[in-house]
């Protein structure tokens, strides 16, 4: 089970730092994918990351500004959102698939790509 918590509302220049804590079983067998949907709209990847931690990847609307770690330590994927702007406003949802053979080099920006799916956390950047 995943859990993502961490959004809220912040103006535009902002940082907020979302937390995927999943529980029942280890993370860090798994790579972790961040997801953003408006209403209406299609879920967009926004970053994902190895099951190692060492290859995180970006979309190119939030690189240099978001920032995938995680911390197996503590069964959490972390994403650090910097210079938030308004067009990141949306519900954010933190995914995994699993699990992988130790080494995998895989993580997908692509939603339908993994089984594991947390409820969404909300962020709101006013201008």
């Amino acid at each position: 089970q995943l859990q993502a918590s961490g959004g809220g509302l912040v103006q535009a220049g902002g940082s907020l730092r979302l937390s995927c804590e999943a529980s029942g079983s280890p993370l860090d067998n798994y790579a972790v994918g961040w997801f953003r949907q408006i209403p209406g709209k299609a879920r967009e990847g926004v970053s994902c990351i190895t099951r190692t931690g060492n290859i995180p990847s970006y979309a190119d609307s939030v690189k240099g500004r978001f920032t995938i770690s995680r911390d197996n330590s503590r069964n959490t994927v972390y994403l650090q959102m910097n210079s938030l702007k308004p067009e990141d406003t949306a519900d954010y949802y933190c995914a995994a698939e699993g699990p992988l053979f130790p080494g995998s080099r895989w993580s997908s920006l692509t939603d339908d790509e993994y089984n594991y799916w947390g409820q969404g956390t909300q962020v709101t950047v006013s201008s």
